[in-house]
């Protein structure tokens, strides 16, 4: 009998340790923690913790955004470069939108109000401090904080998708700190429905 009991009870862990999990999707106002040895320049209070049941995103993989429908968005490479939007840039280690930048935003909103046929691509980037995880995550932030603000201003948020690349796609690869805000940014780019 205590025979049988063992090999259902070992059974029983094989079947459950080799089940495999599904990935929790990121939401696009998930956080990550901080960088090993770097102070958050965000009060806890105001930054939600990663869930335990997240996973973090893989390295090297850009963070995509998705509609609230749950639809998908275009693919990236649908996107192009448009002279009549600018970068906004942030202070280290923050998604906060500064005063400056809102007025870039009111112009980039102002294209998309008159231009009704073109969807918007934001993507977020970070300077090379910082893990891949925790700067993909920041990447996100980033780009959500200005896609919030352009729905904010009556843009369709099924107009635009985000995308994080954390610091894998640096406009400047000095190691100093002129270079890493350059590289803290938003970029805007745009494609024909």
């Amino acid at each position: 009998m205590r025979s049988i009991l063992t090999v259902h009870a070992a059974l029983l862990v094989l079947l459950l340790s080799g089940c495999a999990k599904q990935p929790v999707a990121m939401s696009p106002q998930s956080s990550a923690p901080s960088p090993s040895g770097m102070p958050s320049a965000v009060s806890p209070s105001s930054q939600p913790a990663f869930s335990q049941s997240t996973p973090p995103p893989e390295a090297n993989q850009p963070v995509v955004g998705r509609s609230d429908s749950g639809s998908a968005r275009p693919a990236i490479r649908e996107f192009v470069e448009n002279a009549a939007l600018r970068d906004i840039y942030f202070e280290f280690d923050k998604y906060d939108l500064r005063p400056g930048d809102t007025k870039v935003l009111d112009v980039n909103a102002g294209w998309l109000k008159a231009n009704p046929g073109h969807q918007m691509l934001i993507e977020g980037h970070a300077d090379e401090r910082g893990t891949d995880a925790y700067n993909l995550a920041l990447g996100e932030r980033r780009a959500q904080a200005a896609m919030n603000y352009l729905v904010a201003q009556g843009i369709r948020a099924t107009r635009i998708s985000i995308v994080s690349y954390g610091k894998e796609r640096p406009v400047c690869n000095e190691h100093n700190e002129a270079c890493w805000a350059r590289n803290r940014r938003d970029h805007f780019l745009t494609k024909a429905q």
